[in-house]
């Protein structure tokens, strides 16, 4: 009799092998890996995904498990897909199933068939048809839905109505209700409108190198390094590729590191494709989630922005990969699996035979380095578009002045003048709160958390006590705890305490604040983006929500009231991430016709690196940060993995992370590795846990993996890993 086939599945969590079933007793099998099954585990069942097939087992078949039943009949994932998260599991040393459950939709990880193809919408009923427009001038909403659905005989999908019209799921119901419009299933085919007449904007001659350039590399793996000043006019280069791919009938996928750079990019590209582009980031419904995420697998879609987990999503022809603002810190993941968006992206493009564009106004030092030494084909966009010029950064010392809640008199004196002309001008801080403290005047007492190795930022809006590290959260006392005074002082400025400021010196000018405070609710970000553009709010004021991406052409005076962290931060990175910010929160500065002025307030105007990064720009700054680099021996000229631990008991973590050191060979013998720690971590205390680092560091990539690979073998049976939770941090990031 012939032996069952042995399924090889894996589960969510961290489990770093496969398990070994028997296929399911009844009902259809087919054993195609990709697709999830439902298995007996433990006292219960959970979802697994078949990621191959075996003739046998190393345990004996009487003591195997059958399947439960298969949830697809279909896999979810290609070939193509499964190898691209097999190399992220290898490369960042992360259980196999975990990483695959996090390429998943939220709804397919659970016990849930796919969703239906059909996408749901709206269309106009008869009595809506014959409603006269006219006389909804009074309700706009309303009367573009109706407009819209009057152009689209068989429809329009819920998600384009409430991306393209304006519309809130309140007015939906509200139409419904009167009878005009009802719900209803669309077929693909029928969701998708033309794209509107939008006239082009023609490139420069820089521009078009660009694209000419990666336009002759589709359809093979080239990366490029797009390195243009804010308002080059990146995002037109990224228009007129991605219509070339499309013209091939290739996917694009583009990437952008924070949600709040989807609305106005999205508008953007669909402003000149039509509903051919698609969203997907965490701040969807799960539903719509899994919608966009079958639409792009199945083909349906071409286009798909996204943030950084959409690199996993499905592009069966995929032809073209952009990641806009490379640089940023947001496409690494910083907890649990911790990849790195951008540097999949690479690897994903590669798989495909496709060129990847790397853009950014200040690009990485890796970026760079790999541009310098052939790896990427660097493209440069040295100037403007149109006939806007890079604004002028000007150093305002603010040693021995008085401030007025943070803002210099100089600073005033240029805000006044700039509203008086009619213009706008953005206050940049990146705090939220109303100060990062509270103290008792009496006794010096401060507003620790009693859970991190930080204090608690006084939101005073909220009357809350808040550390912005754990989440912890109290009422702000009425009395200092230590002595009882009542005379409780803030210290320092947040968000909230310029904005009180400013309202005071400039009444009569409205001022929008844009904080994650501000814009917790679905579609407040972009309403009010959209109300600064309008020109409704001649002030604006924000952390760096604000400080990439967005278009403000009325802005021509910045103002940025606190670097001078970033010149001393422990983090050999923190020279680096000052420099990418300032430019940044600069750049939004004089995008039009009229000129840009940026005001940067510091106590350490002399600094050499601010000194060189005024004078010279970027690209002198960077030179000389890759020198230091690289007489230091720091990445990009070396690799990093950092190995954290943390646990309840003080002395646990350091002892764990001895103890992993102590169980492989004797560190002086492993040429080529240094070891640095175990050490607490710069905040050690965090959460309520104590935390402690390990880093570990080569020049050869390869050697330090094979170390580590070795080394995970090994730490489970180490006493102490049941005791301390630790994690492994591949090329990390941030040293916290």
């Amino acid at each position: 009799m012939e032996s069952e086939p042995i399924l090889q599945i894996v589960l969510a969590g961290p489990l770093r092998t496969a398990f070994d079933y028997l296929p399911p007793a009844q009902g259809d099998f087919n054993p195609l890996p990709g697709c999830r099954f439902q298995v007996p585990f433990g006292r219960g069942s959970r979802i697994g995904l078949l990621i191959g097939v075996s003739a046998d087992s190393s345990l004996p078949e009487k003591s195997l498990k059958r399947a439960i039943r298969q949830l697809d009949p279909q896999p979810l994932f290609t070939s193509e897909d499964l190898h691209l998260l097999h190399w992220a599991a290898d490369y960042y040393q992360h259980p196999l199933g975990d990483v695959i459950f996090h390429a998943l939709p939220i709804n397919l990880r659970k016990d849930r068939p796919e969703q239906s193809s059909a996408t749901p919408g709206y269309r106009l009923t008869e009595q809506g048809r014959e409603i006269d427009l006219e006389t909804l001038k009074r309700a706009p909403k309303q009367r573009d839905i109706l407009h819209r659905l009057r152009h689209a005989q068989a429809g329009l999908a819920t998600r384009l109505l409430l991306a393209e019209a304006s519309a809130t799921h309140s007015v939906l119901r509200i139409l419904t209700e009167k009878g005009w419009i009802e719900a209803c299933q669309l077929s693909q085919d029928s969701t998708t409108e033309s794209p509107p007449e939008v006239k082009r904007h023609a490139l420069n001659s820089q521009q078009q190198q660009a694209v000419d350039a990666v336009r002759e590399q589709l359809g093979q793996f080239q990366p490029f390094l797009l390195d243009g000043v804010t308002g080059s006019g990146k995002t037109e280069v990224y228009l007129y590729l991605v219509e070339a791919a499309l013209q091939a009938g290739r996917q694009v996928l583009v990437l952008v590191p924070e949600i709040g750079l989807t609305p106005q990019l999205l508008q953007r590209f669909r402003n000149r494709l039509g509903d051919r582009v698609m969203a997907l980031h965490s701040g969807l419904p799960d539903g719509e989630r899994e919608r966009v995420w079958q639409a792009m697998r199945s083909a349906r879609q071409p286009v798909l922005i996204g943030t950084r987990s959409a690199v996993f999503c499905p592009l069966p022809k995929l032809g073209l990969i952009i990641v806009d603002e490379e640089h940023d810190l947001s496409f690494k993941q910083q907890e649990g699996f911790r990849y790195s968006a951008r540097d999949l992206s690479l690897v994903r493009a590669r798989q495909h035979y496709c060129p990847v564009v790397l853009g950014s106004a200040t690009p990485s030092l890796e970026s760079l380095r790999n541009a310098r030494e052939g790896r990427y084909k660097l493209l440069q966009l040295p100037h403007r578009a149109a006939h806007s010029q890079l604004p002028k950064l000007q150093l305002v010392d603010i040693r021995n002045l008085t401030l007025n809640h943070g803002l210099s008199p100089v600073l005033i004196r240029e805000l006044k003048k700039t509203l008086d002309s009619g213009e706008q001008a953005m206050v940049f801080l990146n705090r939220r709160g109303y100060a990062p403290m509270l103290t008792c005047h009496a006794c010096g007492w401060l507003t620790d958390c009693p859970r991190c190795d930080a204090r608690m930022t006084h939101h005073r809006q909220k009357n809350l006590l808040w550390c912005h590290h754990c989440g912890h959260q109290q009422r702000v006392p009425e009395q200092c705890p230590e002595c009882g005074s009542p005379d409780l002082r803030p210290v320092g400025q947040g968000t909230e305490r310029v904005e009180e400021r400013l309202r005071e010196l400039f009444p009569d000018t409205p001022l929008a604040r844009i904080d994650r405070d501000t814009t917790r609710r679905r579609g407040s970000l972009e309403k009010m983006l959209g109300d600064v553009r309008a020109g409704r709010f001649p002030l604006l004021l924000g952390t760096q929500m604000l400080a990439k991406g967005h278009h403000f052409p009325a802005v021509t005076l910045v103002a940025i009231l606190d670097v001078d962290q970033g010149l001393f931060g422990a983090d050999f990175r923190a020279g680096e991430r000052m420099a990418q910010l300032v430019l940044q929160v600069a750049g939004r500065a004089g995008r039009a016709e009229r000129p840009g002025q940026v005001l940067i307030q510091t106590r350490h105007p002399d600094h050499p690196l601010m000194q060189l990064l005024i004078r010279e720009g970027y690209p002198a700054f960077s030179a000389e940060a890759l020198e230091e680099r690289r007489l230091a021996q720091l990445p990009p000229f070396t690799h990093q993995v950092l190995i954290r631990a943390e646990a309840n008991d003080a002395r646990q973590p350091e002892d764990f992370l001895q103890q992993l050191l102590e169980s492989g060979p004797p560190t002086n013998d492993l040429t080529g590795i240094e070891f640095w720690g175990p050490i607490p971590a710069p905040m050690e205390r965090r959460a309520g846990k104590t935390r402690a680092h390990l880093l570990v560091q080569s020049t050869q990539r390869a050697l330090l993996h094979r170390w580590l690979k070795d080394l995970l073998t090994r730490i489970d049976q180490l006493p102490m890993s049941r005791r301390v939770r630790w994690s492994v941090d591949v090329d990390p990031q941030e040293m916290y």
